[in-house]
């Protein structure tokens, strides 16, 4: 019998690609492609919608290529996406309204003021698990309604859609021009599926934690019509959530059954699924979760409380999560802007050079500081400087940047949970910098640990598409399929640690305060 696979469209923040699975949880094609970043204004940060979907069909269509497959080839894909980036479009005609607003985007930070002002910035904490900040695509899509020209009146007539990235591209492969989808329960809107899952709903700031549904007071509180918002499903599907289509980059009918936000599906790709198995991506943002199980934990230390997946008609499961929004964005910003190096992986050569940072620290706080500080007057500092100091120094501090924002997520998380992590997996594109994964670990005192499989945000879509499938038939099954490839172990004195991280502490308060 020919072998089958399963798909993942790994919707991210600077490129999107296709990865197809065979049962062994191992690549058997990809292709990616990189879109703009759009930066209108200081703070602002833009996609466009239009790219993002024509490089999905482009990446789709090359992959499969590659392998050489078509649709009856595919079991079932999932999708999983920069989460709380904020799209609208005319559902007639399927154009959208505004680019889409990114989640590094700052442009709400006057909206959260007058939020917090009535509320504090705690107010919608113990609904959403979130505080009031720019990161969230509620106050987003809350500005756009206030700010896009005859947006609020095409919403009136009941024109508009809005979604995350895995909201668009659904309703794009489900589109169809008749307008009548079949084998489906999902909600139709506009000739497409119009649905998101749990993990990417609770980063909306509209959604309640405990009831997984959009609740009223919340639309109300930042002034949305429900008219507009897709149906919340479980990440993995107890049944599809539609079907792509014969005119699509598959040229068939292929079932769409996972949704997870890309952190969520970094943990599946880990096969943490038991309460206190935890993570860290390092991306073009970082970002550690851990598993809760079914409790809902509120942070008391700066973090978030957050659906983590839903499998069927089983109960949700939760995660605390810290995020950092400047990570693997800043090795591009010094190839892109400062011209420092050609290529990304080329920072760890020029950073070799030297066996420390001479002293220099960087806090890239570019959209503000995330986790666990919530700070949206902050902005990015380089510290330490002296005549002493040279490009390879500064390479160095753009590594252990990620590693010190790393290390006071994880504190915070041992103070909200009473847990001392033992161990940190890890996953990503920047796992490849031993470099900086040694730094992780002399900085943190315990190992890290890679898997086999690095891009598990892509292998986790796969899994919670093919555990609906039954290409997999348990999550026991898949856990079995993780394998290590590469430990590192702490090697720093505690001394020259201590003191790194009294300097790290220094520089971040100097970042501070910084905008009005």
């Amino acid at each position: 019998m020919k072998e089958k696979y399963v798909g993942a469209i790994d919707q991210g923040t600077t490129s999107t690609r296709f990865i197809l699975f065979n049962h062994d949880g191992r690549e058997a094609a990809s292709h990616q492609v990189e879109h703009k970043q759009i930066f209108p204004q200081p703070g602002w940060v833009e996609h466009d919608p239009l790219e993002i979907w024509e490089n999905t069909c482009l990446v789709i269509r090359e992959a499969m290529k590659k392998a050489g497959l078509t649709a009856s080839d595919i079991v079932s894909i999932g999708i999983t996406n920069q989460r709380e980036t904020t799209l609208v479009w005319d559902k007639n005609t399927g154009k959208p309204l505004y680019n889409a607003l990114v989640w590094q985007d700052t442009r709400t930070a006057g909206l959260i003021e007058e939020y917090t002002a009535r509320i504090g910035q705690d107010g919608l904490r113990k609904r959403t698990g979130l505080p009031l900040a720019t990161y969230f695509s509620g106050p987003k899509l809350a500005w756009l309604l206030k700010n896009v020209p005859g947006l609020s009146e095409k919403v009136d007539a009941g024109d508009v859609l809005f979604g995350t990235t895995d909201t668009w591209l659904i309703w794009n492969l489900t589109r169809t021009e008749s307008g009548i989808i079949e084998n489906t329960d999902s909600h139709i809107a506009g000739g497409g599926v119009h649905v998101t899952d749990i993990t990417n709903a609770g980063r909306t700031m509209l959604m309640d934690l405990a009831s997984l549904a959009w609740e009223d007071e919340l639309l109300e509180f930042f002034g949305i019509s429900a008219s507009m918002l897709p149906e919340i499903r479980a990440s993995v599907a107890a049944k599809p959530y539609g079907f792509t289509t014969k005119e699509g980059p598959f040229g068939g009918e292929v079932p769409i059954c996972g949704i997870l936000g890309d952190q969520q599906a970094a943990m599946f790709g880990q096969a943490c699924f038991e309460a206190g198995t935890s993570k860290n991506t390092y991306g073009t943002g970082c970002f550690f979760l851990s598993n809760t199980g079914t409790e809902i934990v509120q942070s008391e230390h700066g973090l978030l409380t957050t659906p983590l997946y839903k499998e069927g008609t089983e109960p949700a499961v939760f995660a605390l999560e810290g995020s950092i929004a400047v990570a693997g964005s800043l090795v591009q910003w010094v190839r892109d802007n400062m011209k420092m190096i050609d290529a990304s992986p080329q920072i760890e050569e020029l950073a070799m050079k030297e066996k420390d940072s001479g002293g220099v620290y960087i806090v890239p706080a570019f959209s503000g500081l995330f986790a666990p500080y919530w700070r949206p007057d902050a902005r990015g500092v380089v510290t330490g400087l002296t005549g002493y100091a040279n490009a390879s120094h500064l390479a160095r501090a753009v590594l252990e940047s990620t590693a010190f924002q790393t290390r006071d997520i994880i504190i915070a998380m041992e103070k909200d949970s009473g847990i001392k992590v033992h161990s940190l997996k890890v996953d990503g594109g920047m796992t490849m910098n031993n470099l900086l994964m040694q730094f992780q670990s002399d900085l943190l005192d315990i190992p890290v640990i890679r898997p086999v499989v690095t891009e598990t945000t892509a292998l986790g879509a796969a899994y919670a598409a093919g555990l609906s499938a039954g290409f997999w038939s348990s999550k026991e099954e898949i856990a079995r399929q993780w394998a290590q490839d590469k430990m590192w172990s702490p090697s720093m004195a505690s001394e020259v640690r201590d003191k790194k991280c009294r300097f790290w502490a220094k520089a971040v308060e100097r970042t501070l305060n910084w905008e009005d």
